[in-house]
């Protein structure tokens, strides 16, 4: 799984797309290679409270239907996610929460039967990266922005986890109608109402201090190779006692 800055990374010949070309040259026609690329605001977000009811009339009224492999990807997770979704021989998971895109040996697999509620949890490409012992790479990307930690608080054992509910645009019969979709919030306030802040970024910190990973420069950035089962059973732990007090335990 892949997490990038093409800015961090610097001029590359060819242009962006090299760097996940160059990706999957490395994990060889065996492996496989996935990024989170979400959607386009206005696909989830009605009933978030993020817009005005006028807005959100507006967006009822004349959104498209969502199409997991042709909907572009959420602009935020920068320019490599959406080159990714669009090169050729990419799928994409179907429901739009916890979208991914991947390509090569086991794709299929992965982006197959994605559930459309809790989308990060059991059954969800995540969990199938951690089921494969896949590996997180960090390409000087937000080290707050490893989005297989969300898998790690949907399996987390503690109480109070914040639910958030929205509604998605969806092909049906020939028609267009409004799904409804719940998860736990994946959002900046966090699941829980004792997340510090940055606290991906400091479980990820504390990974790198006491695991043994791959570390190099990739162009200019500071890069990084986790073992994506490992980092969910360190994260575990430390978002139960997190959960249980306000101060940050990190």
């Amino acid at each position: 799984m892949i997490h990038a800055s093409v800015r961090a990374v610097g001029a590359v010949h060819g242009g962006p797309d090299e760097i996940h070309c160059a990706v999957e040259d490395a994990v060889g026609p065996g492996g496989t290679v996935m990024m989170f690329v979400g959607c386009q605001d206005g696909f989830d977000d009605v009933g978030r409270g993020v817009y005005s009811a006028a807005q959100e009339a507006e967006i009822l009224a004349h959104q498209p239907p969502f199409d997991p492999q042709s909907a572009r990807a959420q602009r935020d997770f920068g320019a490599l996610a959406e080159f990714f979704r669009s090169s050729p021989g990419t799928v994409c998971s179907e429901a739009v929460c916890g979208r991914v895109a991947a390509r090569g040996a086991k794709a299929g697999w992965l982006v197959a039967d994605a559930p459309w509620n809790y989308g990060f949890g059991p059954g969800s490409p995540f969990a199938k990266l951690v089921e494969a012992r896949g590996r997180v790479l960090l390409l000087g990307s937000s080290h707050d922005e490893v989005t297989v930690l969300h898998y790690a608080e949907h399996i987390a054992d503690f109480g109070d986890k914040r639910v958030v509910r929205y509604r998605v645009p969806w092909r049906e019969g020939g028609r267009r109608v409004w799904r409804d979709v719940e998860e736990f919030n994946t959002g900046g306030d966090g699941v829980h109402a004792h997340w510090p802040h940055d606290f991906f970024a400091r479980i990820v910190d504390d990974f790198l201090r006491s695991n043994e990973c791959g570390r190099g420069r990739v162009g200019n950035a500071d890069s990084f190779l986790l073992d994506a089962t490992a980092l969910v059973k360190h994260a575990l732990p430390l978002m139960q006692r997190q959960a249980a007090q306000k101060e940050p335990v990190l």
